[in-house]
């Protein structure tokens, strides 16, 4: 029988292994949370200037000296400007005329971008002079700041690995995996939708066209967690969940904006799932659809691998009859 000291040192490097793969995860979240947090700023963020070129000029120049600010899109005049925000080109417009600047937002396109963009052309008009604003895309009256729309993000990213992790648990495999995936990101899509829309007022466009980008960002994420379970095993779950959970959910950019978040946070963010998911919810919501391609294709590619990788999970596992280990054969002692 071994001694209580010769079981320890293996449980004692258990602990260790415990505390320190806490820790890390720990200091994970925090960096994916709070540094994208606490750097909120314009990063090339597409803004439009209206106007003459003469009297535009002055207002560009401005604008310039914040390298990297913002991504200046010129337009001949306020209805121009109003088109391109309205066709999600640009976050909001200056718009010079004989009477002075008139800033046009779209708080339903981020409202930390319109209150950024009200205080970087407060900064420029002459002292005493008010920059009348215009909302040309508002966000809900039940959602002025856009708070229920930004706090969806991670419910639905917990339910994109919460229904990959249940299909994999249940042990269901090929077109039983792959049609167990495709009805459960259906009805999260239709829930979320009901949640979302007709109870809380957050999203105000066609219904059905929410719960299709609902359930299309769900499957995006349920079918990648699924098809890694499927060729790593439980630890595809973990590497799943930590990223659409730790990465896709603080780089989505959907309380701000992805221009607004430090890179390369905005870029990963629209490549995954909660990111893409956002951007085609909200444009759906708020913009009739307008720039919804690359949104759509992200999403796609993730769930075509994902039950591409369920697939091929299906064919290199084999029958759990034959996978499970032969018992062992009583050695033959010869008489003698």
């Amino acid at each position: 029988m071994l001694s209580p000291s010769a079981t320890s040192p293996p449980r004692g490097r258990h602990v260790v292994t415990a505390a320190l793969l806490v820790s890390a995860i720990v200091a994970l979240a925090l960096w994916a949370f709070a540094w994208p947090a606490a750097r909120i700023a314009p990063r090339d963020l597409p803004l439009g200037v209206a106007g003459p070129t003469a009297a535009t000029a002055p207002v560009e120049s401005r604008l310039e000296e914040r390298e990297g600010a913002f991504d200046v899109h010129r337009y001949a005049d306020e209805a121009a400007a109003r088109d391109a925000i309205e066709d999600r080109a640009v976050y909001g417009a200056i718009v010079v005329t004989p009477k002075g600047m008139k800033l046009l937002t779209a708080t339903a396109a981020s409202p930390v971008a319109a209150q950024l963009l009200q205080q970087a052309v407060a900064g420029q008009a002459p002292q005493g002079v008010e920059v009348a604003t215009a909302d040309v895309v508002a966000a809900p009256a039940d959602d002025p700041r856009g708070s229920a729309l930004g706090a969806s993000v991670l419910p639905m990213s917990i339910a994109g690995v919460a229904a990959g992790s249940v299909v994999t648990m249940l042990g269901l495999r090929g077109l039983r995996s792959v049609a167990a995936l495709l009805l459960t990101s259906a009805s999260v899509g239709l829930v979320a939708t009901a949640v979302s829309h007709s109870w809380l007022g957050a999203l105000t466009g066609n219904w059905w066209a929410e719960a299709g980008a609902l359930s299309l960002a769900t499957l995006a994420a349920s079918s990648a967690v699924a098809g890694l379970a499927a060729l790593l095993g439980y630890a595809g779950i973990a590497i799943g969940g930590l990223a659409m959970v730790l990465l896709g959910n603080p780089f989505s950019g959907v309380s701000s904006a992805p221009q607004l978040l430090p890179e390369p946070a905005g870029l990963i963010g629209q490549l995954l799932p909660p990111g893409a998911g956002g951007t085609l919810l909200r444009s759906v919501s708020f913009f009739d659809g307008a720039r919804i391609t690359g949104p759509v294709v992200t999403l796609a590619v993730w769930a075509l691998l994902g039950l591409t990788a369920v697939g091929l999970g299906a064919l290199r596992r084999p029958n759990s009859a034959s996978s499970e280990p032969a018992p062992a054969r009583e050695a033959v002692v010869p008489a003698g």
